[in-house]
């Protein structure tokens, strides 16, 4: 008995919260740089909480990438709201499993509010969440094999490596279609629709463009990857951009990327719900509701976004891509001005590319603050590639490294 109560207060110290948590948060507000090798092998007996905390942070926390630096302008992934750490927090106490209806009373309820309250910026009629946009798109043309009998999936040369990867799981041929000038689906370029998957991208990867979404409704299945550019739905001043996404079948948002969440959260919306989750559903005599799409158990990513969007309202999300479009393009304005610099185009999404005329991408990129921008390929030709995630930025810093960089 003494034993058994030796192992129950040692479990009691490892499952209850005591002040540790509070030194967690604590840490959390540093960057704690003073650096202790961890362990070669997995040790037999435990350093304890607190010391593993001050073990880690140096390392968790001063060894991250920065994404809310004043200048980081380089990739498609945001600094996060401090609601959804905290959110997020209670997400790990509480390890809600949205498999079960009993393991998640309130999640589940969370996350068909905020479908409800996202869907018709997209005129789809429901969905659910998913661990990143790679799984939104496999879900969404799963449903196009299964509940529409699409033959196969049409894309650009652009669109998301995530689409190739759904043809070769669902054993579905892929065709990819040039890109224009601009960095589009070329439209001349498009053969028979008739049993076909149209994929048109909502902001790609390394240019940010946007597909013709006029195309949307011309295939047997129209699917919209709008994993980036999605966001700019909520945007008065920008939703103008994805005019024509109401036409398609599906849509594809990554809510890790404009809309500030943690990762892994995304969601994928259909025109018809009901056709598409018959499609994508799995029973089984111990569930107590179908599960649909892909993953079986998966956690309670709704309930960051529906905080933030209680937090912000439409207006605060709308407020922060407007301003990263406004960075980006005043970025862009620099760039064109500055006589070694050649522009690639005026960014559409908040991507802007260009590149150096007086030395390699290479060597300018030694000339920058470290992760300030990142890189792609177009044509055999490295890019710099800037990307307005970071509502933090200071675009002012940013230009005046440029122009320190090619003089």
């Amino acid at each position: 008995m003494h034993q058994d109560n030796n192992i129950m207060n040692n479990n009691n110290h490892r499952f209850l919260a005591d002040t540790g948590l509070e030194h967690a948060i604590d840490l959390l507000r540093q960057t704690p740089q003073a650096l202790e090798n961890l362990p070669d092998g997995l040790p037999q007996f435990g350093i304890g909480e607190r010391q593993t905390l001050d073990l880690l942070a140096p390392h968790v926390l001063g060894r991250a990438a920065r994404l809310d630096s004043p200048l980081a302008f380089a990739h498609m992934d945001p600094p996060t709201p401090w609601i959804t750490w905290a959110t997020t927090l209670w997400n790990a106490r509480l390890n809600q499993n949205l498999l079960h209806p009993a393991t998640s009373p309130f999640a589940r309820d969370a996350e068909k509010k905020l479908l409800d309250w996202l869907t018709p910026f997209f005129a789809m009629q429901g969905g659910h969440m998913c661990s990143g946009s790679t799984l939104a798109n496999l879900t969404a043309l799963w449903a196009a094999r299964d509940a529409h009998g699409i033959k196969k999936i049409v894309a650009s040369s652009a669109a998301h490596i995530s689409i190739g990867k759904a043809a070769r799981l669902l054993g579905v041929a892929y065709e990819q279609i040039t890109t224009n000038t601009a960095g589009q689906i070329d439209t001349a370029q498009i053969g028979d629709l008739s049993n076909a998957c149209l994929v048109l991208t909502a902001g790609t990867t390394a240019t940010g463009a946007i597909d013709s979404l006029a195309l949307a409704g011309r295939a047997k299945y129209t699917h919209v990857d709008a994993a980036w550019g999605g966001p700019l739905r909520l945007s008065p001043t920008h939703a103008h951009l994805l005019k024509g996404i109401d036409n398609a079948d599906s849509v594809a948002v990554s809510a890790h990327k404009w809309l500030f969440q943690p990762k892994d959260s995304a969601l994928v919306m259909f025109r018809d719900l009901e056709r598409a989750n018959a499609a994508i559903s799995f029973g089984g005599a111990y569930l107590a509701s179908p599960n649909i799409g892909v993953q079986g158990s998966r956690g309670a990513s709704a309930i960051p976004l529906l905080a933030t969007l209680l937090a912000w309202g439409s207006e605060g999300i709308a407020e922060c891509i407007d301003h990263s479009m406004a960075m980006a393009h005043t970025l862009a304005v620099e760039l064109s001005r500055q006589k070694n610099i050649r522009l690639w185009a005026m960014p559409d999404t908040g991507v802007t590319l260009f590149r150096p005329l007086n030395m390699s991408s290479d060597n300018f990129f030694k000339h920058l603050p470290t992760g300030m921008f990142s890189s792609c390929v177009l044509d055999g030709q490295t890019w710099v590639r800037a990307v307005a995630a970071n509502p933090l930025a200071d675009i002012d810093n940013i230009n005046a490294a440029v122009r320190a960089a090619v003089q």
